[in-house]
């Protein structure tokens, strides 16, 4: 099998992508009983645009895994949309699960499970795309808000959040819940000694924060990972990032793409296009045919996702997010679908 974290250009990525398309067409009894019924089969595909993409719901109702590994753990949504949450790092997977001492059936579950058989994957995809493009963990002090994620067990947005303070040992790291006067004094002192910092938060709660403190950061990097959750008022992506910068006194707000059903994670630098790390790759469907893919740049369409990394499970997610592609392979998040909108050859998930 190719290495994923080599994969340096178009043909490696494409080679790499059919590798495990028919791995999964195969092996994977969801995605092969899907793509049986969509009327596609392993040997008709030669390149990865022409790769079904699973609907992501099968990862609330069913176990998506390889036939021939075990699962370890999980990765868990919210739930509170009673869909996955696919634009703050958050969680997911299939199968039964327990509530109150309830068994739920899946078809009862609410929330998506996203199995795991191997976390250094994860990890790997995690560290390596985050040093891409924001720098090595170890030149950070990391400081997060993520009151409500803490007390959920199986959050992937949690577990990236150790993973990384792990890999930067600072002594400065620290979760923070609703003790913002405490984070406030972190963030001053950590500024007063010129230590690089990353204050990481989902977007309701740095809100609450920037609403008490105003702040002039020179050293701190900060980044939302979404996830207003009906806690606030939604507002659109510019809206948020001109008050946290507004807040913060800095010049840029970095954003992070990620979801409980998948390994890797795109970035948002500055501006309001993500960019992918080589082994992830974003597509546009119809919003009328989920077959579709459409080749022209600037259009709006259903985000697509082949993450590489995901090996086990699939790597190939159809998100209910909407969005736009570029010429340079970034992207951009417009929202998500409603049920208006999901027409004809998407009802079938």
């Amino acid at each position: 099998m190719t290495d994923i974290f080599d994969i340096s250009d178009e043909k490696k990525f494409n080679t790499a992508a059919l590798e495990l398309y028919r791995l999964h067409s195969e092996k994977n009894p969801v995605y092969r009983e899907y793509i049986a019924l969509m009327g596609v089969f392993g040997n008709e595909v030669e390149h990865y645009s022409q790769i079904p993409f699973l609907p992501i719901d099968f990862f609330r109702t069913r176990k998506v895994l390889l036939d021939d590994v075990e699962d370890i753990d999980f990765f868990e949504s919210s739930g509170t949309t009673g869909s996955t949450d696919t634009t703050g790092g958050e969680e997911t997977t299939g199968g039964a699960g327990t509530t109150g001492g309830k068994r739920m059936t899946n078809s009862e579950r609410t929330t998506s499970r996203h199995y795991i058989a191997d976390f250094s994957l994860y990890e790997k995809s995690l560290l390596q795309a985050f040093t891409h493009f924001i720098g090595a963990p170890s030149e950070y002090a990391i400081v997060v808000l993520l009151p409500h994620y803490l007390e959920r067990e199986h959050s992937s947005l949690v577990y990236m959040v150790k993973t990384l303070m792990q890999a930067s040992g600072n002594k400065h790291n620290g979760f923070f819940l609703y003790n913002h006067e405490e984070l406030y004094k972190t963030l001053l002192e950590l500024e007063n000694i010129g230590q690089k910092t990353l204050l990481m938060g989902v977007s309701f709660a740095l809100l609450d924060f920037a609403d008490k403190y105003k702040l002039s950061l020179k050293h701190t990097l900060v980044m939302e990972t979404g996830g207003m959750k009906g806690r606030k008022k939604e507002i659109t992506r510019s809206e948020l990032h001109a008050t946290l910068r507004s807040a913060f006194g800095v010049k840029h707000i970095y954003s992070e793409y990620g979801m409980a059903e998948l390994f890797s994670q795109a970035y948002l630098l500055q501006g309001n296009k993500f960019r992918c790390p080589p082994w992830m790759k974003i597509l546009l469907r119809s919003t009328y045919d989920p077959l579709e893919i459409i080749s022209e740049f600037g259009k709006t369409g259903g985000i697509n996702v082949i993450d590489l990394a995901n090996a086990h499970s699939c790597p190939f997610i159809q998100t209910q997010d909407l969005g736009k592609l570029h010429p340079d392979g970034s992207f951009e998040v417009l929202g998500r679908f409603d049920h208006s909108q999901i027409r004809g050859c998407n009802l079938m998930v």
